[in-house]
């Protein structure tokens, strides 16, 4: 027994199963142990929660050394923890926790570094970072909520009803839906859209 193979069976349950179902008897029972072996390593649930969170933060892969060209090192990174997310739909919600691990922090840290490179300080860069961090997990959230969904019959009957409902969403039934969009890709140019915006601004 270690805190790694712990932290890898949580990871493993969350997936599989959920927040809801993890509890530390729950995780012990996986692990062919009992609970109190597991408090050797770990003193409370949260303390497995924050580590299954930083393992999965720790997949989003760092390029190697700056690239030079800071839109690709920031898009890279953006599109890694994207990525993560969507195989881990569950960090979404303990998000909301201080992300305080050592795999957070290190991509914390590129993310600020890229933008100080940039040329960002003070309160443009925490606006920069919180407004990439947050497009990502926003992003992510969602697409993860439409596959747990008919994503194909709820994208028809959202067209069924903007259509039937045109005189009041015309721009809506004209141009908000989603039918035929491909996620990915949306993603991407939102992401772009917002490093137009940071480039913009520095610019200025």
């Amino acid at each position: 027994m270690s805190r790694e193979r712990i932290v890898a069976e949580a990871v493993a349950l969350l997936d599989e199963e959920g927040l809801a179902r993890l509890t530390m008897r729950r995780l012990a029972e996986r692990l062919g142990t009992g609970s109190t072996t597991l408090y050797w390593h770990v003193e409370t649930k949260d303390d497995v929660l924050d580590l299954a969170l930083d393992a999965v933060f720790g997949e989003a892969r760092l390029p190697g050394e700056p690239s030079g060209d800071w839109r690709a090192d920031a898009r890279a990174l953006m599109g890694e923890w994207h990525a993560a997310m969507l195989r881990h739909p569950w960090t979404g919600a303990l998000l909301g926790r201080p992300l305080m691990g050592p795999n957070a922090l290190a991509r914390t840290e590129f993310l600020h570094a890229v933008l100080v490179r940039a040329g960002l300080t003070g309160a443009h860069l925490t606006a920069a970072t919180y407004g990439l961090s947050h497009y990502v997990i926003g992003s992510a959230m969602m697409q993860a909520a439409w596959r747990g969904h008919d994503e194909t019959a709820a994208r028809r009957a959202a067209d069924e009803h903007l259509r039937a409902h045109r005189d009041r969403y015309p721009s809506l039934a004209e141009h908000g839906h989603l039918s035929g969009e491909d996620w990915d890709a949306t993603f991407a140019h939102g992401l772009d859209y917002l490093l137009d915006g940071i480039a913009a601004r520095l610019g200025r």
